[in-house]
């Protein structure tokens, strides 16, 4: 079991957990690196800003704790205590929180809550918008904004980095957007947060920063962002969360990959859970994601305005590890070889825009892809051997369960989004064309 802390005033005192996730505003004391200009002008209420909070805590708790270091290469045991404004209402929460984290990331949490001594401030709600839209820098979440904007909608965009090049990539997609529709149209909310590195000033510095890469808990702390920037816009705004149903589901490619490698960041149970704290804690925000029932291929192809899509795609990134190329000396960007690579080129195919050098690799003609000595080749070589499969319907089980009896519509989606697969693998080059069936 690793402990954590969360402190908001130093005079809180230090109960003797395993690392303290200081977020003062004092930013050489804290522990949490955090850009305080996210909420700057807003006033969330103090229910919203306790889920902000927490979501920034359980990012960096995420991200301090090494996978490689547990009995089985992957499982932590993490517990989390958090100052809130109620305790009594947080605890209410505590169950389906827990849930929400362990089917996240695949690690058992503990989550605990005691009251926050520092004073906060009356909410004020300024409701200049009715959308809230998270903004990774990826094709959905630019097709999601592209067809707000072209309903007529004036989205306030929530952004979230902690590293130069996705910074980069917002704002370019940003600059573009209001070029088309004027910067009035589109409001910011960049949100910087990490955990920090070693400071003079701070009680007990992280071990390292941070020192695991998974991230499996991102999309929790994207959605505590943007129900805390939607919260101070208006009791009944909207946060949407464009994300496609087939990466949603995630069916793993093979039984192995179950675990580790199929992450769970929009999956309906997820969103389930997610939505089910909403209701708890007294956050009325009705949560949509317009793509879940689509496949990537279906966004890109039904998007209001497909020609500026189009021409913003080599733009945007939907890669796992957009750094990774700089290692072998290549631009950084879309890899091309992780498995949102392989959908997005798949997707890119079904609207004819597919575009081999808008990759570091080329997973179509690429050899040295195939070697099982390969690492960054093991999604292609998984997807090759999942496509020999037949299609079950309880494929769509095997990343968790699909509440409100929707299995079959997501099978549906399931189906559509291999068959977008095999039609891009169709144009696939010889060492690659023997691996596939027939």
């Amino acid at each position: 079991m690793t402990s954590f802390q969360v402190r908001t005033d130093k005079e809180q005192g230090d109960a003797g957990a395993d690392h303290l996730l200081d977020w003062f505003d004092e930013r050489g004391a804290s522990t949490i690196a955090y850009n305080p200009a996210f909420l700057k002008g807003l006033r969330p209420s103090s229910i919203a800003v306790d889920f902000f909070r927490l979501g920034g805590a359980v990012y960096c708790a995420d991200k301090v704790v090494s996978r490689e270091d547990q009995d089985d290469f992957w499982t932590r045991s993490i517990e989390l205590q958090v100052p809130v404004s109620d305790p009594d209402v947080w605890n209410g929460a505590a169950a389906t929180i827990t849930k929400a984290l362990t089917f996240l990331s695949g690690d058992r949490w503990t989550v605990s809550f005691v009251a926050d001594t520092v004073e906060r401030q009356k909410t004020e709600r300024e409701a200049f918008s009715d959308t809230v839209s998270l903004f990774s820098g990826g094709l959905d979440s630019l097709s999601g904004v592209i067809d707000s904007l072209e309903d007529g909608r004036w989205p306030v965009l929530v952004a979230h980095h902690d590293s130069p090049l996705t910074a980069t990539t917002q704002h370019k997609l940003l600059a573009a957007l209001r070029g088309k529709y004027g910067d009035g149209r589109l409001t910011f909310r960049e949100l910087y947060l990490r955990p920090s590195g070693p400071r003079s000033g701070q009680a007990r510095p992280l071990p390292g920063g941070e020192v695991e890469n998974t991230t499996r808990c991102r999309s929790f702390l994207f959605l505590s962002a943007g129900v805390a920037v939607a919260d101070a816009l208006g009791q009944d705004v909207t946060l949407r969360v464009p994300e496609n149903g087939f990466i949603g589901i995630n069916v793993p490619l093979t039984p192995a990959r179950a675990g580790s490698l199929s992450t769970r960041t929009t999956h309906p149970l997820f969103m389930s859970f997610m939505e089910q704290v909403f209701g708890t804690v007294g956050l009325p925000h009705p949560v949509e994601n317009p793509y879940r029932l689509w496949t990537k291929g279906e966004v890109l192809d039904r998007c209001a305005n497909r020609k500026l899509l189009l021409g913003l795609a080599p733009a945007s990134i939907s890669c796992s590890h957009p750094e990774a190329p700089r290692w072998a000396k290549r631009d950084q960007g879309n890899c091309g070889y992780c498995y949102p690579c392989l959908i997005r080129r798949a997707s890119m195919h079904r609207v004819g825009a597919d575009d081999a050098s808008a990759y570091a690799w080329d997973a179509l003609s690429d050899p040295d892809l195939l070697a099982r000595t390969s690492k960054r080749g093991r999604a292609l070589r998984a997807l090759a051997s999942s496509l020999g499969r037949p299609t079950r319907g309880d494929d769509v089980l095997r990343n968790g369960r699909i509440p409100g009896g929707e299995a079959s519509a997501f099978f549906d989606v399931y189906k559509r989004g291999r068959d977008e697969l095999r039609a891009w693998l169709a144009g696939a080059g010889p060492a690659l064309k023997r691996r596939l069936p027939d």
